[in-house]
């Protein structure tokens, strides 16, 4: 099962791997999804593996008919399932298809893939290991402009990768299908105006803590109904929440979580930036380079087929690290910088983590200073380009 928002290449993906030696079918076709909803045993006798089925949120019926295919037939690989609705489609997974399917999931284009170095897309962490691998296969220094322009630009194949010119009109289009196409029809929406409204007030909050009242006073909503709404953009994919890292040692911890864009592209052309230019010089700025760097932080593992155990830390005196990644039973503190000259104020709140009773790893500033260099025994500066 192949999961991820809309545009992202899910389809092209499995394609380009089938090569040929499976049907596609997908359900976005009126006709098969029919088919699917109201007679699933007869469309598996269609369509039978191996196969591809493209959109398969709209007929969640199917699971239950490839499970006991599943278990009859007792060979992996006859189903390749895509989804874009992926907590709608989890139900029926952990129901039906629990220990008989594998869940990948997808988002736009890192930059080393769109630079056609995939197989250095390593997950991030900040260890000598890791750093040590990033400083052998340094890639070439990039301006603040030209991060800015990738930023802008988002992370979407058909506007990264096909060459396809008018910017506005993807994002512009891909909004009013979404809006069609997954919200209203999927979830009974009937005030399209203000649903997209939402959208663009999330879009604003990208990287900040999340506040429901802040955001349905923006629209003229309840708070209940802006609750409902952000989980269902969160259901499309395009936005996480981060949690915030805590435990039962400190009660000081601030425990709302924070709220990111998975594409930057999206971000901007919501929130109506109209160029790399005023993005970089606006009030966003900082934000969306932050959103950029967790989106790119979370496609180093989710490309590589492992889970994102990615949090922030605030508490109530005022210390907070912009992402902590946990792993191997330790804690690695992570800060974004606007800067190309990082220094130790940068990573003084990297010492709370020790009042956690947990293991403490190495530390990274992301920033725009070229090469990785150490800031302190145990932390680096990493270029914006090198994670």
């Amino acid at each position: 099962m192949l999961t991820g928002p809309r545009q992202v290449g899910k389809t092209t993906l499995l394609m380009q791997l089938a090569d040929n030696s499976r049907k596609y079918v997908t359900l976005d076709d009126l006709e098969q999804r029919h088919l699917a909803a109201t007679d699933p045993a007869l469309f598996l006798q269609i369509n039978t593996p191996p196969v591809i089925i493209d959109e398969i949120q709209y007929a969640p019926g199917l699971f239950s008919y490839i499970k006991m295919h599943v278990d009859k037939h007792n060979q992996a690989g006859g189903f390749w399932l895509t989804g874009s609705q992926k907590f709608h489609l989890m139900k029926g997974i952990h129901e039906t298809l629990a220990g008989r399917v594998a869940i990948i999931d997808l988002l736009g284009l890192s930059y080393r893939e769109l630079t056609g170095r995939p197989e250095e897309n390593i997950p991030f962490l900040p260890t000598k290991e890791r750093i040590d691998i990033l400083r052998k296969k340094a890639q070439k220094p990039r301006t603040l402009a030209q991060v800015y322009e990738t930023i802008w630009n988002g992370s979407f194949p058909k506007l990264r990768v096909d060459n396809y010119k008018n910017r506005d009109l993807f994002y512009r289009s891909y909004i009013k299908t979404y809006i069609e196409r997954d919200v209203k029809d999927s979830y009974q929406i009937s005030n399209e105006l203000s649903f997209y409204n939402f959208i663009r007030s999330a879009a604003a909050r990208s990287g900040q803590l999340l506040n429901y009242a802040d955001m349905a006073r923006d629209v003229n909503i309840d708070p209940k109904t802006a609750r409902s709404w952000l989980s269902i953009l969160e259901r499309s994919g395009l936005v996480r929440m981060l949690e915030p890292y805590y435990n039962n040692i400190t009660k000081r911890i601030i425990k709302t979580p924070k709220l990111y864009f998975l594409d930057t592209g999206l971000c901007a052309y919501l929130t109506g930036w109209d160029s790399p230019v005023t993005l970089e010089a606006g009030a966003l700025s900082g934000a969306i380079l932050e959103t950029y760097v967790f989106s790119e932080i979370v496609k180093s593992y989710w490309h590589n087929g492992r889970e994102a155990r990615i949090y922030f830390y605030r508490d109530n005196d005022q210390k907070e690290i912009d992402f902590v990644v946990e792993a191997n039973g330790k804690l690695y503190p992570i800060e974004v910088k606007k800067t190309a000259t990082p220094g130790l104020a940068d990573i003084r709140s990297f010492s709370v983590l020790g009042k956690l009773k947990k293991e403490v790893g190495e530390g990274a500033v992301i920033c725009f200073r070229e090469g990785i260099i150490p800031l302190s025994r145990e932390v680096v500066s990493v270029p914006v380009w090198e994670i």
